[in-house]
């Protein structure tokens, strides 16, 4: 929801624990329900908006309403929801094709049809050869200067400067080969060479209903 322009493939998996009619069922309430929280998040950011701008003395709120407004302009495109069984191979590779197919759609993803210069594809190909190397940790981390000289040592990389390295990052951060938070001051001389690490972590920490089952804690 944070994200300009995202698109969303909810996938819904255990397929094998409903009947066949169950799937659709839970398929149309899935939907629905996704439906209804980006209303109501479409309705609460237009309060607060209002809010701000009707309160006495709105300057002082500027950098909250920019904030607001910019998130009021992230779109975001909810495909429909692809239901699974992940004990059957079946099913994965029917997954794996519609990922696949929506990934070339134009419309979804400008990128496809961007023709990249060979230097983003001989970064691109580092970086994973340096990610899989022993010396690099399980979670990846890397500071940017640190992978700018790791870079450098490669020969046909040797004139690789700092500036393009950023604009290289960028790209690759929305294929998802690399996580780079420029945008987060304490994060932005970090590049995260392990995505998944970071899932890991995520799915450790942020769960459903995080609150609920903390304050059930005696």
């Amino acid at each position: 929801m944070r994200v300009p322009n995202s698109v969303v493939l909810p996938v819904g998996t255990h397929v094998d624990c409903c009947r066949e009619e169950e799937v659709e069922e839970k398929r149309r309430d899935i939907m629905a329900k996704i439906t209804a929280m980006l209303m109501e998040r479409k309705s609460n950011l237009a309060h607060f908006i209002n809010n701000l701008e009707g309160s006495e003395e709105p300057e002082f709120y500027m950098d909250q309403w920019e904030r607001l407004k910019e998130m009021e302009n992230c779109t975001l495109t909810i495909l429909n929801l692809v239901a699974v069984n992940c004990t059957d191979h079946h099913d994965i590779k029917k997954l794996e094709a519609t990922i696949l197919e929506h990934v070339k759609n134009e419309e979804l993803f400008p990128e496809v049809v961007r023709v990249l210069p060979p230097i983003y594809r001989q970064v691109e190909a580092a970086i994973i050869d340096i990610a899989q190397s022993e010396e690099v940790a399980d979670h990846g981390m890397m500071d940017l200067q640190y992978l700018l000289s790791k870079l450098s040592q490669y020969k046909h990389l040797a004139n690789l400067g700092r500036e393009l390295l950023q604009d290289i990052l960028r790209y690759l951060h929305r294929i998802g080969l690399v996580v780079w938070y420029e945008e987060i001051k304490h994060l932005e001389s970090t590049v995260f060479l392990q995505p998944t690490f970071l899932i890991t972590m995520f799915k450790l920490l942020v769960r459903y209903r995080l609150v609920q089952q903390l304050e059930s804690i005696s």
